[in-house]
């Protein structure tokens, strides 16, 4: 054989394992591989790809209960709204959406609440048998894995948590919501309401939100449960589901998150029950008992829930200005819960305690915080309230509305709250755009800052000298 028969041999071969190489498994290799390069990036194409796709989808006149294509701002905003588990709309959810509308919006705050990229890490793991460390990093952060072992092990408890929790709640619901609505439609809003209460998404079914249930505890009562539990966020569940009720063995991310958002939730149930107790708007009219009912069902549902027996509207502006603090802080860490997360809002708590006293270090239930993770704990709420600005700033700019209005829209739409003063449905398509990229922003936003610090850590073979500037 000549030189040149062997060149184009091997060429053909060579061809030939280049083409195969992209053929079948190696090609969902190459998206396992950008996962374990950047998985902090991989988070943001996942969510942007289902964006995208329940965009799309929402957009076809199958979709819509007139079959008519619903405008492309709304169909967006509220794929956005889904797939990060929000809340907030621009069209009446009840009315607008067929039933296929209803179900493609029901799947995407499924995948949202059980997270794109855990799902993604799933399908990479079950296929490649590997994630390599920067996929177990990821993974770790978001679904609290003390250690890297066998993630997709974790992953698959963190899916069974879920729908067990969602079955359980769906089980609650169904008998109330049959009375109601009849034996389809009732189990139909019972699977409805589990799945968007637990994934703290506030998405409501019924053409007047909870108002009509507002007496019925057989509905709030489990709605309220799903969301509180929500909230607490998979590395919780992992952590009791591993020592059960155990406190003196649970570790002190669960201890910092069940301890903060408890007295969050009694904070804010004293803090909106007396600032409405005299308003007639909302619950002046009511008895002691309902009004501190009220309170206590508004302190659960303003840190992400989203669910409401009183219009925002209604609400008093140093209300509205609480809710927003609420709704800023949020839920915990690998949560369906938006905001910069309970254990931020503590950790940060806990620096101001130890500088008052003049302690070197940062300490709680004995353990001492490291100082990489007070500086995690800043960067995050800086970068949370930069974004809040950013966007109040374009809408206050593009719309009339008063500025408590906007900003109560936009912490919202940050935290992944989905409380409503009405302004999203009265924004122009930029606006609604803005609050879109806002929505996701903060779905991934503190998350994949957290990832990302993880990965890019690295060590250095020298120090600068100390000098102090003057601070405050």
């Amino acid at each position: 054989m000549s030189r040149g028969s062997g060149h184009r041999a091997r060429a053909v071969r060579d061809g030939a394992r280049t083409t195969e190489r992209f053929r079948g498994v190696p090609v969902v290799r190459l998206g396992s591989g950008f996962i374990r390069r950047s998985p902090a990036q991989a988070s943001v194409v996942a969510f942007l790809s289902a964006a995208a796709l329940f965009s799309a989808l929402l957009a076809l006149p199958l979709a819509s209960a007139d079959g008519r294509p619903t405008f492309l701002p709304d169909a967006v905003f509220t794929a956005v709204s889904a797939i990060t588990v929000t809340g907030l709309t621009t069209v009446d959810t009840a009315t607008h959406w067929s039933p296929f509308g209803l179900i493609v919006i029901l799947v995407a705050i499924e995948i949202g609440g059980l997270g794109i990229v855990t799902l993604a890490l799933l399908l990479a793991r079950a296929v490649t048998r590997q994630l390599g460390l920067g996929g177990k990093l990821f993974a770790q952060q978001n679904i609290g894995s003390p250690e890297l072992g066998d993630v997709g092990a974790l992953l698959r408890i963190v899916i069974l948590t879920t729908l067990s929790i969602q079955a359980v709640l769906f089980v609650a619901l169904a008998p109330p919501f049959i009375v109601a609505d009849g034996v389809g439609a009732g189990l139909w809003h019972a699977l409805f309401y589990a799945v968007s209460a637990f994934n703290n998404a506030g998405f409501s079914v019924h053409e007047r939100g909870l108002s009509e249930f507002s007496s019925n505890l057989w509905v709030l009562v489990p709605l309220a449960v799903g969301v509180f539990v929500g909230s607490f966020g998979f590395p919780v569940f992992l952590n009791l589901l591993k020592e059960k009720w155990r406190p003196k063995h649970w570790n002190l991310h669960t201890k910092i998150t069940l301890i903060t958002t408890s007295a969050l939730l009694v904070l804010g149930a004293v803090a909106w029950s007396v600032l409405e107790w005299d308003n007639h708007a909302s619950t002046g009219d009511l008895s002691p008992a309902e009004k501190m009912f009220r309170g206590l069902f508004a302190s659960t549902m303003m840190r992400s829930g989203g669910f409401s027996l009183t219009n925002p509207n209604d609400s008093t502006p140093t209300t509205l200005l609480i809710t927003d603090a609420f709704m800023f802080v949020g839920g915990g860490s690998a949560s369906t819960a938006g905001g910069i997360k309970v254990t931020t809002l503590a950790v940060l708590i806990l620096a101001i305690v130890a500088e008052s006293r003049g302690l070197p270090d940062v300490t709680a239930a004995r353990r001492t915080i490291p100082n990489g993770l007070l500086r995690v704990a800043i960067s995050v709420t800086f970068l949370g309230a930069s974004l809040v600005l950013a966007a109040t700033i374009l809408l206050r700019a593009t719309t009339d509305a008063p500025l408590d209005r906007i900003l109560f829209e936009v912490i919202s739409a940050f935290a992944t709250c989905g409380l409503s003063v009405g302004l999203s449905a009265e924004l122009d398509p930029f606006g609604k755009y803005v609050l879109s990229a806002l929505m996701l922003a903060g779905r991934i936003g503190p998350i994949g800052l957290a990832a990302a610090l993880a990965v890019t850590q690295r060590k250095t073979l020298f120090t600068f000298p100390t000098e102090r500037p003057i601070v405050g």
